[in-house]
C-alpha cells in the first residue's frame, strides 16, 4: 500500500495507546506497527495506563513527530488535541474509547484499523475548530445544565447496565428543575433554559462555512418534556426535539445557582458559574480523509 499524494512529510510517526481504554484490545500496539509497515512507515508506539497518559502524550510530542496517532477515549483525545494545537504534530485520534465522539466525527463509525488504513492512504491535514467552555476546549459538542446528567444514564445503557441506567435516569429527572440556566450569546440579551448545547462546525448541520458554534437551548416545560428530552439524549435524537431552539454564537456566557453540570465531548464536568463561552476557529490540525458531502452529524454526537 502507498501513502496518499502529499505536500507534507510523514517521516516520523508516533502512536500513543491508552492500554486501559474502553475498546483497546490486547495486540493493539502490534497491529498499529503492522499497519504502519503496510504503508512503509515505522510507527513508534508508546503504551501507557490512564495515570501515565498525560506524560506519554507530552513525551510523544517532545519527539517532534510529523504525525501522532492516538488510540484512546474522548478525554484523552481532547487533551491530545489541546497539546498538539496548531503548532504541534498532526493528530489522528482513533476510536479507542466508549463514545469516541471526535474519532467518529473525523473518520465515521468504523473500526480503528480501517480508519487508520483509510487515513494513511487518503488523509490530509484538516484544521479543526473548537469551542471553549470555562477555558476548557471541546471539538465536537458540549451540554451545559441539568440535562447533561442524562449522559451518565446513556453510558450505562451502552454498557448494558440497565439497573444503573434507571437509577441515573431517575437522578437526572429529579434534578431537571433544580434551577434554570441563564445565558447571553453574542450580546443578544439574557435567556433562560434548562440547558444549552453547543455544537462545533465539525458535526453541525446548521453550520456550513460560518465561523461559529451552533447553540441549542433545551427548555422542557414539564416532567413529560424532560423525560422525552432525556430519552432523545439517550438515543441521539435531541436535535430534532420540539423543545430545542437553535441559533449561532461566537461568544457568550452561562450562569446558574451553584456549579453547572456539563458534558464536553462526552466527558462529565462541573463548571463554576459563570461559564465563559468562546468559538475558536483553529483548534488543532487533524490528519483525516476529506469529509464526504453531506457527511455532517445528525445531532447524535452529544
Amino acid at each position: 500500500m502507498t501513502l496518499a499524494s502529499q505536500s507534507f512529510s510523514l517521516n516520523r510517526v508516533v502512536a500513543v495507546v491508552n492500554s486501559a481504554s474502553g475498546s483497546v484490545t490486547p495486540g493493539a500496539a502490534a497491529l498499529l506497527r503492522q499497519i504502519g509497515l503496510e504503508f512503509g512507515l515505522s510507527i513508534d508506539v508508546v503504551e501507557a495506563p490512564p495515570a501515565s497518559i498525560l506524560a506519554a502524550l507530552q513525551t510523544a510530542i517532545g519527539l517532534e513527530p510529523d504525525l501522532m496517532v492516538l488510540l484512546a477515549g474522548d478525554g484523552t483525545a481532547a487533551i491530545a488535541a489541546e497539546l498538539c494545537g496548531m503548532d504541534g504534530p498532526l493528530l489522528a485520534p482513533l476510536a479507542g474509547g466508549t463514545m469516541n465522539m471526535l474519532s467518529h466525527a473525523l473518520y465515521g463509525r468504523r473500526p480503528w484499523p480501517d480508519a487508520l488504513r483509510e487515513t494513511l492512504a487518503n488523509g490530509q491535514p484538516r484544521v479543526v475548530a473548537c469551542g471553549l467552555a470555562a477555558g476548557r476546549p471541546f471539538y465536537v459538542a458540549a451540554i451545559l445544565g441539568a440535562p447533561a446528567l442524562w449522559a451518565h444514564a446513556r453510558e450505562a445503557v451502552r454498557k448494558r447496565r440497565f439497573r444503573l441506567a434507571l437509577l441515573r435516569a431517575r437522578h437526572a429527572l429529579a434534578h431537571a428543575f433544580s434551577g434554570s440556566l441563564r445565558f447571553d450569546l453574542d450580546g443578544r440579551g439574557k435567556c433562560k433554559a434548562q440547558a444549552l448545547t453547543l455544537m462545533c462546525p465539525l458535526v453541525s448541520r446548521a453550520l456550513k462555512d460560518e465561523p461559529a458554534l451552533e447553540a441549542a437551548a433545551l427548555d422542557p416545560r414539564g416532567a413529560a418534556d424532560a423525560f422525552r428530552l432525556g430519552l432523545s439524549a439517550l438515543f441521539g435524537r435531541w436535535r430534532q426535539d420540539a423543545a430545542v431552539h437553535v441559533e449561532l454564537c461566537r461568544t457568550g456566557k452561562a450562569w446558574a445557582r451553584g456549579r453547572i453540570p456539563a458534558i464536553l465531548d462526552g466527558e462529565p464536568h462541573r463548571l463554576d458559574s459563570p461559564v465563559a463561552i468562546q468559538f475558536k476557529a483553529a483548534g488543532f490540525r487533524a490528519f483525516a480523509p476529506a469529509p464526504l458531502p453531506n457527511s455532517s452529524s445528525d445531532g447524535s454526537a452529544p
